[in-house]
């Protein structure tokens, strides 16, 4: 997989299927301003291009996933240009969370406002010990606007979501895991290598099906339970035919390794 991005606050990697996404600030925490939020999308639309089966998102150095939006370029902001900024921010969010292919936050530090909303919208999120996450957002005298609002909520229930927001409450790795907000905890040196594990074991797995799957979870998100079970319906009968479903099946019975696609 042939990945090149032409940018300075975001790298791009490839290793087999797998694209890693890394924000590359560490001076500034890895905080987002407009340009990073789209090299961020450049970097996105390339791994798609490129075909990865995977993303792992992260930050640079040692400190940040993403610290947050990047509050000295919001401070002077009028509300035209709050909204363009909040827009860019969820438009980012929203290409992540409808990425084709499984995307994993590797949570290796500082994950606040913005940088914890973009976290949320990935598909798996793993952290470091060291990781401490929040929706900060109350302290600066706004609120999330990156969409931390709508999926904190469905992540870790309203109770949870609502004392995050309200208080605006920072959390070590032990806590986010213990509320839902991260999936695993790992030891800081442990981190890498445990997501790019993870990462290549979704790489190979059957790319339709993965997808399929990620697309009926979120669309649990969206509609209501019948809407959803009608939509999972039609995604079950689709995958049938396809090359994948069918070697899946064969090497079940055959009792061997399947060859997908």
């Amino acid at each position: 997989m042939d990945l090149t991005l032409d940018a300075e606050t975001v790298a791009v990697e490839s290793s087999g299927d797998v694209a890693r996404v890394v924000v590359d600030r560490p001076d500034r925490l890895n905080a987002l301003n407009v340009e990073t939020l789209g090299a961020l999308s450049d970097a996105f639309d390339a791994a798609e291009a490129a075909g990865a089966r995977a993303v792992v998102v992260t930050g640079a150095g040692d400190s940040a996933f993403v610290a947050g939006a990047d509050i000295e370029h919001m401070s002077e902001m009028d509300p035209p240009e709050a909204l363009a900024y909040a827009e860019a921010g969820h438009d980012l969010c929203r290409q992540v969370e409808r990425f084709p292919a499984p995307v994993i936050a590797a949570v290796n530090g500082y994950a606040f406002g913005g940088g914890c909303e973009l976290a949320l919208a990935c598909d798996l999120r793993v952290a470091s010990e060291r990781a401490v996450l929040g929706q900060t957002e109350v302290d600066l005298g706004i609120v999330p606007g990156w969409g931390g609002t709508q999926r904190l909520p469905r992540l870790v229930g309203d109770e949870v979501a609502r004392r995050l927001i309200f208080f605006g409450e920072r959390v070590d790795a032990t806590d986010a895991s213990e509320h839902g907000l991260v999936g695993e905890v790992v030891a800081h040196d442990e981190l890498d290598g445990r997501v790019d594990d993870l990462a290549a074991t979704l790489a190979e797995k059957p790319r339709h099906a993965i997808r399929a799957a990620k697309d009926a979870i979120n669309a649990s998100h969206e509609s209501d339970l019948d809407s959803g079970l009608a939509y999972e319906r039609r995604t079950f009968a689709g995958l049938f035919g396809t090359h994948d479903q069918r070697e899946g099946m064969a090497a079940f019975q055959e009792d061997r390794d399947p060859a997908f696609e």
